[in-house]
């Protein structure tokens, strides 16, 4: 085994998955779909497929990271050496670069958060500005987010620096416990709004006529998928740093947990608060940046309640930039044997000017965010399930997935993951092409 550092617990390494895995998706896109899907009729599909192939797909990234003790370049290559093929790093190249990108035009969005939240602690969100719409829209895709760009890979630079346990693993402990923290005082705001339970309905009363439209299905789908992280590098790297004796099937069981948790509060905060001073529940990705601050401006001390919900979300954020960094960090001490410090300075100032046009031009923006998601990383979540279960081995990937678990899974999950989950793997790929994202 190679000299590789490690999680220093077993709880470190799932606050950090929870962490990974509970972005802007959780609170930015789970909201209005759970409401513009059926309500609770959506949870139907969305937790068959989070607990059923969200849960698989984070037990194999888990275990094909620690079986390989490296991240997806690597791991690729040796699987496919041991077929005799020699182009397994060329694949392995894929997931990382699909990662590094979303970190790209993901840390701009951070930019706008961290923005936001500075925004609210000087009481300027609640009461200094007019138009929201207006603002937002002179604000995203101008000079005037570099700034704050810059400062959002500075402090996932920071941190990744410090290495998986100094930085990421305790950062991780601190961030997570205090964001539900966070979440739960903003729930109990939320739902003590006058008409706040107009929005609890939209959420909770099912529309069971949904889920006879396929469209319910596949945004479920996706929205299981994207969640959890899935992607075949994100995961993976941090699985390269579990011991034999970490448990993945529990804690990929705990990752979907909490993070469906994290969702639901997201949901619950967000939309009764919207129903109660009649805005729009279903306005989309506009949701975080224009129709909340509305909210938070009308709500009797706003100002204190937004700056505790940007913070939650710059936790989010920042916990999900971390684990998307380190995905190219490790990639390039892996490859090039350079430190650690060397790396995240690549690869923070790389991601910063690649991402200067970005940050210029909302159409530029929209169309690399669109490339990376729909293409790049679904592709690179295929490429993983197919390597581990496949070139591998299906059986070969259940023993390794079982290693130091107190309930091992059994054969019928490796038929499931060869022969199910693979194939869906593609048909999310396909589906995101067809729909122009899904995730």
């Amino acid at each position: 085994m190679k000299d590789r550092e490690q999680w220093s617990s077993k709880m470190g390494f799932v606050l950090a998955c929870v962490g990974a895995a509970m972005g802007l998706g959780n609170i930015w896109m789970f909201p209005w779909r759970l409401g513009a899907y059926g309500g609770a009729a959506f949870l139907v599909p969305y937790l068959l497929f989070v607990f059923t192939l969200g849960r698989l797909g984070l037990m194999e990234e888990f275990a094909f990271g620690r079986k390989q003790q490296t991240g997806a370049i690597s791991a690729f290559e040796n699987v496919f050496e041991k077929r005799g093929m020699s182009f397994g790093d060329k694949l392995g190249i894929i997931p990382v670069i699909g990662v590094t990108g979303v970190f790209t035009f993901y840390s701009i969005v951070v930019g706008w958060i961290l923005k936001y939240f500075t925004l609210s602690i000087s009481g300027e969100l609640a009461s200094g500005i007019e138009s929201f719409p207006q603002y937002f829209g002179g604000f995203a895709g101008s000079s005037k987010t570099i700034l704050w760009h810059l400062l959002a890979i500075v402090l996932t630079l920071a941190i990744v620096r410090l290495g998986v346990k100094d930085g990421i693993e305790k950062i991780n402990k601190i961030m997570m416990p205090a964001l539900f923290i966070i979440m739960f005082i903003l729930l109990f705001r939320s739902l003590t709004l006058p008409g706040s339970m107009e929005g609890i309905k939209f959420l909770l009363v099912p529309d069971w006529s949904k889920l006879a439209d396929p469209i319910t299905w596949v945004m479920a789908l996706g929205q299981s998928f994207f969640t959890l992280a899935l992607g075949g590098a994100a995961m993976l790297v941090y699985g390269s740093y579990l011991d034999d004796d970490s448990d993945i099937p529990s804690a990929a069981f705990q990752t979907a947990i909490f993070n469906t948790l994290s969702s639901l509060l997201a949901a619950f905060v967000i939309i009764p608060a919207a129903f109660a001073f009649n805005l729009d529940p279903q306005a989309g990705p506009p949701l975080l940046f224009i129709t909340i601050p509305s909210v938070f401006k009308q709500m009797p001390g706003g100002s204190i309640f937004s700056s505790l919900f940007f913070l939650s979300v710059v936790f989010a954020a920042i916990s999900s930039a971390i684990n998307l960094m380190e995905v190219p960090v490790e990639a390039l001490i892996d490859r090039f044997k350079i430190t650690r410090k060397k790396s995240v300075l690549i690869v923070g100032g790389l991601a910063f000017l690649i991402g200067i046009p970005l940050d210029l031009s909302m159409k530029r923006f929209g169309m690399f965010a669109d490339f990376v998601t729909i293409y790049l990383v679904p592709f690179g979540a295929v490429l993983a399930a197919m390597t581990f279960f496949w070139i591998y081995d299906s059986s070969k990937a259940r023993e390794a997935i079982n290693l130091g678990s107190d309930s091992p899974i059994g054969i019928g999950w490796e038929i499931f993951a060869k022969y199910v989950f693979t194939p869906v793997a593609l048909i999310v790929l396909v589906l995101g092409i067809i729909f122009g994202g899904i995730g």
